[in-house]
């Protein structure tokens, strides 16, 4: 295929766009003039059922006034006559104004005709019959005139209520709807029907198939225009099969009055702007076609041939996925040696992604291992609590058997502290995991650091120099001491890593208060009273751009497999969710300080609990269901249970609970593990129970809690939880404490 052919072709694609652009254009012009279109039906036929109703009111407001008109109040028939036809010229909207005997008989009308009517048999006669100060209403073909009107009618009676006689104004229907005809676009009709489908005012369109006074009773139109559904929009054929579509006024005083107003328009015409703007669009597309292909071959056949070559060559290396492919200088000048120097451009920036992608992978390698970590470790958090919530109850019960054998009684002692520092470690393991919320406590931090020192000294080795620096008398402060005690440990790492000759790192806290100029690493300022940990070190340090990016998840400047990126923004975290702030000062050569701030409690720590030995354990003779799915666990908590004086019924699942709840069986608490087979945890156990038993109590427990227990039924009760494993005392006082909660 030769050059110019494959310009040509490119051409003929590339303008493939615009032409789908004209495209999406026409479609979205459509769209909106029909749009606008059909709400400009609607709206006019409104307008109409406005102005009508106007009309309405104004001739009520006249036969109020000519009520009370002297001129009425005679029975000299031709006297009556030329007074209401006086008026009928003043007001020509009207064919006709008349009075109306009681009997229905007429007694004097506008056009002088002295004809005699009998209107007994017209409905707005016989409405305001009844009717007290108020218009009826009747669209009918005038039996004077032959003209659609709209009769209102009011009654004009005595003091005492007596109908001396009934006003007649007959609104000229045909003019009305020829006025707004006249107001309403070229193509747009009017359509009057009365409630029976009588035709009374008809287009004067030649779609249009029923003449005035027919009845379209039968039609879908007519159906449409009184249906209780309220569509909005109908779409009817003409006499030719041209559609139509109409829109109806709905009011309750045009329901009232008995009569159906709408407006149609030719289908086409709503899309006739649009479909001239297409031809617009497409003409200049067209013309800008031909003149593009014109120099296009133009270009072609004064020969570029060869540097185009150059191009080709470069992209097919590129689609073969060559990203290192060049095009050699020299470059032409103009266009071509841009679009080569574009070329080489865009394949660096693909190389550069590719590398980024590369990368990316593998923090996504790394980011998916954290994951399965945290799952592997939640679930052996769980196990293990279990096993270390029997070993520990029966290390107590051991304790307190052997307790006159000393050196037996000291062993059982060795298996309940072991148990607890299992507790500590699987406490650890879901920090770690972040599969567990933060329990802030108020605590003195110089304290709790202090108590970490060893662990500290030992994470640096002794090549680091450590120093501590805590102030007298610091503040206390809402801290969740396991998360502290990992915010600090990671910081520490972090130092330890970037003093690999040594050095020296120093940990200081002291009480500080910020102000507005002082901000955080988001440059937010955070003013008001802190304690503040500084962990500063000797390292490297850091430049400038590192350091801006320090706390990007996945960010780290060590070797593989040193180093995540998650420390400092787990870190990060944790002091913006404990409702503090984190500064960070770093020069390449002159290490790094990172500052945590602590908001101050001002509340007065909560007294010491006095030791569990030391304190009653609180018995009870309520009746508990028990769920629990471990066999050795349920055994325990049973036992455990009834040597407390409760009644025990246990379970190992869930559907076996919910069936017992569903019966007779008299129950105060509901005692549920969290995670358990069979597709039902915990919690919605509890959720179910509370629908049944609303008055139940429930007390949940789990050995792995990623979320606090919230509520549990439609009446927004919260539930306690007792974390695994758990001494007897702990489990005694949170069954007393759920039991009389309210």
């Amino acid at each position: 295929m030769s050059l110019r052919t494959r310009l040509l072709i490119l051409v003929i694609a590339a303008m493939l766009v615009p032409a789908i652009l004209v495209g999406l254009r026409f479609i979205q012009n459509r769209t909106s003039d029909v749009d606008a279109a059909l709400a400009g039906l609607s709206a006019a036929a409104n307008d109409i059922l406005a102005d009508l109703d106007e009309k309405i009111q104004g001739t009520a407001q006249l036969h109020y006034g000519l009520a009370r008109a002297r001129d009425l109040d005679t029975r000299d028939k031709a006297a009556c006559s030329a007074f209401l036809s006086a008026v009928r010229e003043e007001y020509t909207r009207y064919t006709g104004i008349l009075t109306i005997n009681p009997d229905g008989s007429l007694f004097c009308d506008s056009l002088r005709t002295d004809r005699t009517l009998d209107l007994r048999d017209r409905t707005y006669f016989r409405q305001a019959l009844n009717a007290h100060g108020i218009v009826t209403l009747e669209p009918v073909f005038g039996r004077l005139t032959g003209i659609s009107v709209l009769q209102i009618a009011y009654p004009v009676r005595t003091e005492s209520g007596e109908l001396r006689f009934i006003l007649l104004a007959s609104f000229n229907l045909k003019k009305f709807a020829e006025d707004h005809d006249r107001r309403l676009s070229d193509d747009s009709e009017i359509l009057l029907v009365d409630r029976k489908g009588t035709v009374l005012v008809a287009p004067d369109s030649k779609e249009w198939t029923k003449p005035v006074g027919e009845s379209i009773a039968s039609s879908d139109l007519f159906r449409f225009a009184a249906s209780p559904h309220r569509e909005p929009f109908h779409e009817a054929a003409g006499r030719e099969g041209r559609p139509r579509v109409w829109a109806a006024a709905r009011s309750p005083s045009a329901r009232d009055a008995g009569l159906h107003i709408m407006v149609g328009r030719p289908k086409d015409s709503l899309v006739a702007a649009a479909n001239r703007r297409l031809y617009e669009d497409l003409a200049i597309l067209a013309v800008a076609s031909l003149l593009l292909l014109a120099g296009v071959w133009l270009l072609a056949t004064i020969g570029i041939g060869r540097q185009v070559g150059r191009l080709a060559a470069m992209a097919t290396k590129l689609g073969l996925g060559d990203l290192s492919a060049r095009i050699a200088q020299p470059h032409p000048g103009g266009e071509l040696g841009g679009l080569m120097t574009q070329f080489n451009s865009t394949a660096e920036s693909l190389e550069r992604q590719r590398a980024a992608i590369d990368e990316l992978n593998q923090k996504l390698t790394q980011s998916q291992k954290m994951e399965a970590m945290g799952q592997l470790t939640g679930g052996v958090a769980h196990d293990f609590n279990n096993l270390l919530t029997v070993i520990l109850g029966n290390a107590e019960h051991l304790a307190e058997r052997l307790a006159p054998h000393k050196e037996l009684s000291n062993i059982a002692e060795s298996i309940a502290t072991a148990a607890e520092r299992g507790s500590d470690l699987t406490r650890s393991l879901l920090a770690f995991a972040r599969k567990q919320p933060l329990m802030p406590k108020h605590i003195d931090i110089g304290q709790k650091i202090l108590g970490m020192e060893p662990l500290l000294r030992r994470t640096l080795g002794e090549q680091i120099e450590c120093e501590f620096k805590l102030d007298q008398n610091l503040w206390q402060a809402s801290v969740d001491p396991g998360q502290l005690a990992a915010a600090l440990l990671n910081l520490v790492l972090n130092a330890r890593d970037a003093m690999p000759s040594g050095g020296k790192l120093t940990v200081e806290v002291k009480n500080t208060s910020l102000s507005e100029t002082d901000v955080d690493v988001n440059g937010e300022a955070r003013p008001g009273d802190y304690v503040m940990v500084a962990v500063t070190d000797t390292g490297t340090g850091m430049t400038a751009e590192v350091a801006g990016r320090a706390f990007e998840p996945f960010f780290t400047t060590k070797e593989v497999g040193k180093g995540t990126g998650l420390g400092l923004s787990m870190v990060y975290g944790f002091a913006q969710q404990s409702g503090g702030a984190m500064q960070m000062r770093s020069e390449p050569g002159h290490g790094t300080a990172v500052r945590l701030f602590f908001p101050r409690v001002r509340t007065s720590q909560p007294s010491a609990v006095p030791p569990t030995d030391q304190q009653a354990i609180p018995t009870g003779s309520e009746t508990i269901l028990v769920v629990e799915d471990d066999d050795m666990v349920r055994g325990y908590v049973e036992g455990e249970l009834k040597a407390l004086g409760y009644r025990v019924i246990v379970m190992p699942n869930a559907s076996a609970a919910l069936e017992i709840l569903r019966g007779p069986e008299n129950i105060d608490l509901l005692f549920t593990d969290v995670a358990m087979p069979g597709g039902m945890f915990g919690t919605e156990l509890a959720r179910q129970a509370g629908r049944l038993r609303p008055q139940l109590k429930i007390l949940l427990t789990s050995g792995h809690t990623e979320h606090p227990a919230e509520a549990i039924d439609g009446t927004g009760r919260d539930v306690q939880i007792l974390n695994k494993p758990y001494r007897r005392h702990d489990l005694a006082s949170m069954l007393r404490a759920a039991l009389k909660a309210n």
